[in-house]
C-alpha cells in the first residue's frame, strides 16, 4: 500500500512535469479559468443535463493539449465517486414526479436531478485533476499565493497533498497488524477502532512534528518558492479570455439544444 501511494503520488508529480502546450500555459491562468469553470457549472439548476454537455470541451482539451493518459483522470475520479454516489442517489427516492415519457419508461425529476449530479461531478472532479495533472501541485500552490490566496493556505494544500498519502499508509500498516493478531476474529469492536484512530493522530502529529523540524533546520520559513516563475503572455491572456467567454455563452444558452435545433432545422 505505502509503495502504490509513491508511485500514485510520483506518477501526479511527473505528469506535471512534463513540456506540452497545456503545461506551457501560465498556472495562474489555468487556476483562475479552472476556478470559473468549476463555479459556472455548479451555478446550473438542480435538474440541468444536457445544457452541462458541452461543458465537457474543456477538461477534455485540458487533458488532450497535455497529454494526460485518460486513465490516470478516470481511475482518480473513480476514488471520489462514491461521495458523488451517496449525495445523490436518494434523489429518485425522494423526488418521483415524472418530467419525461421515453417510450414505456417514465423519467422522474430524481432520475434527472440524480444525472445532473453525477454529471457535475464527472466536469469539476475531472477538470481539477487536469489541472494538477497539467501544472503540477507545487506550481498551483504558488500560483495561488500568486493570485491572492492566503499564504496559510496554500501552504497548507501542498502540504495535505503530500502527507495525507502518508496517513493513509500509517493507517493501513495499523490495520494490517490487527488483522494478523486477531486470527481471522472477524469484525472489530467499537472501542478497538476508537484505539486506532487515538493512536493514529499521535503518530501523525509526532511525524508531522519531526517533518517540522526537519524543515526548519533546511531554511524552510512558509514560502513556496518554484525555480521557473511565469508571467502573463499573450498565450495565456488568449486562453483565459476565449475559455471564460465560453462558459459565459455555455450558461446563458442551452448550446446543446441549439446545436440539435440546427441540425433538425439543417435535416429539414
Amino acid at each position: 500500500m505505502a509503495i502504490a501511494n509513491c508511485i500514485e503520488i510520483g506518477r501526479m508529480d511527473e505528469l506535471g512535469r512534463m513540456d506540452t502546450p497545456a503545461h506551457r500555459l501560465d498556472a495562474q491562468a489555468k487556476a483562475i479559468v479552472t476556478l470559473v469553470f468549476i463555479g459556472t457549472v455548479a451555478s446550473f439548476p438542480n435538474h440541468a443535463v444536457s445544457a452541462l454537455t458541452p461543458f465537457l470541451i474543456y477538461p477534455v482539451a485540458l487533458v488532450s493539449l497535455g497529454r494526460i493518459p485518460a486513465w490516470d483522470i478516470i481511475k482518480r475520479m473513480l476514488v471520489a465517486a462514491p461521495f458523488a454516489l451517496i449525495v445523490g442517489i436518494f434523489n429518485p427516492i425522494f423526488d418521483r414526479e415524472p418530467v419525461a415519457v421515453i417510450g414505456p419508461f417514465i423519467i422522474t425529476g430524481g432520475w434527472v436531478s440524480f444525472a445532473s449530479i453525477m454529471l457535475r461531478f464527472v466536469l469539476t472532479v475531472g477538470a481539477a485533476l487536469a489541472l494538477v495533472a497539467c501544472t503540477g501541485m507545487h506550481r498551483l500552490a504558488a500560483a495561488l499565493e500568486q493570485l491572492g490566496c492566503p499564504r496559510v493556505f496554500a501552504v497548507q494544500l501542498l502540504f495535505l497533498y503530500r502527507y495525507l498519502f502518508v496517513v493513509a499508509d500509517e493507517g493501513a500498516r495499523m490495520m494490517r497488524g490487527v488483522e494478523l493478531r486477531s486470527a481471522g476474529a472477524g469484525l472489530m469492536r467499537f472501542r478497538v477502532y476508537g484505539s486506532l484512530i487515538g493512536h493514529l493522530l499521535l503518530r501523525s502529529m509526532d511525524r508531522a512534528e519531526r517533518i517540522h523540524r526537519a524543515m526548519v533546520a533546511r531554511g524552510f520559513d512558509g514560502e513556496i518558492r518554484v525555480m521557473n516563475h511565469s508571467s502573463f503572455q499573450w498565450r495565456d491572456w488568449i486562453f483565459t479570455c476565449i475559455s471564460i467567454a465560453f462558459f459565459a455563452v455555455g450558461r446563458a444558452l442551452n448550446l446543446a439544444d441549439q446545436f440539435g435545433q440546427l441540425i433538425i432545422g439543417s435535416a429539414q
